[in-house]
């Protein structure tokens, strides 16, 4: 930890620049320009946009949302050439040669806020100290802007240290964590083929100040979708045999999406988040959005789920007499870390916390599309796995969710430069 000491301030300052200006997934214009500066001042070699994204693995991306980003981030003073190179695609990749033979590391952050309208209150902490969002219903109620703030500032550990360091390092800032959308998109550009070593890791869930746990397997496996309906209109009052209602084949497909029946091999989650229609009182309603998600223990139990949500929709579609599109809008997969990545990791947690403070996990609760990157470094030959380390917060995606930067964050920098000097150390 006294190795870390002098990183606190500008760790702390950068995540609390980069909490007061949060960013919805895809659309982290001002947060990356503010992630490339710091490491090409550094003298890391960055890649970014269309070079690390495989647009065709792109989910939920909305393209006004992004051109009124890149708007709102020029206006912001991030620089119109930069923001023309990322070709409209957030996402970066930042790699350093230390110039000895040796393995490569990599570590993923995830950049992007949550929907949620902060508290401005003198009893939330951001709002006390003048950090609180600037951008109305939008938050870093996740905790991401702590986990970029942390890789800027290991990268700024690793250029301090590279004659005590070997081989090379990648740090992997990802955009759209949030409804799992980012990490397919870089895994199939092959930001992670060439990694000996690959970690990921996140803030706060089951672990509180001093506490830190390593994944062995787990995470649900997910399914991110968007499903329309689109019906024939007419008046329901003089007419209502001649229109056909996408709201029924909706609330319908609704309902029975929560009688599929569970998977004997593993758990399964279905759930419907929001489900808006029609168009007024007295018109058959012609469009129906709804957004809704699968969740199971493996990939295989997922895509039943999904398979069979596919289903309902179209026969429901069918009953009512409407069209529907389904649409995946983003996705995980279940993770089993390798074992000498989980060694590593738990080794490095107890150098900084007591070792009864350091769990090991045969569970992990939700989803993390880090997963993804994970699964496709070790098929290609890395050892993998994934740690949380603590804040004492409320809860996630919450108005007043809140971490404790000046100790959450030298203690996270403390166990990822711990990993480096065991994967890379001389």
């Amino acid at each position: 930890m006294q190795d870390c000491a002098r990183y606190v301030e500008e760790m702390t300052r950068l995540r609390r620049e980069i909490h007061r200006r949060p960013e919805e997934g895809w659309t982290e214009f001002e947060t990356q320009w503010k992630v490339f500066r710091a490491l090409e001042a550094l003298g890391w070699t960055i890649r970014m946009g269309l070079d690390v994204i495989r647009p065709e693995a792109v989910m939920g991306r909305n393209a006004e949302l992004v051109e009124k980003a890149m708007v709102r981030a020029a206006e912001h003073g991030v620089p119109e050439s930069f923001l023309k190179a990322t070709g409209g695609y957030t996402g970066l990749t930042a790699n350093f040669d230390t110039g000895r033979e040796g393995p490569v590391t990599g570590f993923r952050f995830d950049m992007d806020c949550v929907l949620v309208e902060e508290l401005h209150d003198a009893s939330h902490l951001p709002a006390a100290e003048g950090f609180d969002s600037e951008i109305p219903g939008h938050m870093h109620a996740c905790g991401h802007d702590a986990h970029t703030a942390t890789g800027v500032t290991l990268a700024h550990w690793i250029t301090d240290h590279k004659d005590e360091l070997k081989g090379r390092f990648r740090l992997i800032f990802q955009p759209a964590e949030e409804g799992t959308r980012g990490a397919a998109p870089m895994a199939a550009a092959g930001v992670v083929d060439d990694l000996n070593w690959f970690f990921g890791a996140h803030v706060g869930c089951n672990c509180r100040i001093g506490e830190a746990s390593v994944v062995k397997k787990g995470f649900l496996a997910t399914t991110k979708i968007d499903i329309e309906f689109t019906g024939v209109p007419s008046h329901a009052g003089s007419d209502p045999e001649k229109g056909r209602s996408a709201l029924m084949a909706a609330a319908a497909a609704a309902v029975m999406m929560q009688g599929i029946p569970r998977h004997g091999e593993g758990d399964t989650r279905i759930a419907v988040g929001r489900l808006v229609a029609g168009e007024g009182r007295n018109v058959t309603p012609v469009h129906a959005f709804m957004q809704c998600e699968t969740r199971g223990s493996t990939q295989e139990i997922n895509e039943y789920m999904f398979e069979s949500v596919r289903r309902i929709v179209e026969g429901c579609a069918a009953s009512y007499g409407v069209e529907c599109r389904v649409t995946k809008a983003g996705e995980a997969t279940n993770f089993e870390a390798t074992p000498a990545a989980c060694d590593l990791a738990v080794e490095a947690c107890a150098e900084v916390f007591e070792r009864d403070h350091v769990a090991s996990l045969e569970t992990a609760g939700g989803s993390e599309d880090c997963s993804i990157l994970a699964r496709r470094a070790i098929e290609h030959g890395a050892e993998a796995t994934f740690l949380f380390y603590g804040c004492n917060h409320h809860g996630h995606h919450r108005a007043d969710f809140e971490i404790q930067d000046t100790q959450s964050l030298p203690a996270a920098l403390a166990v990822l430069s711990g990993i480096c000097r065991r994967t890379n150390g001389l």
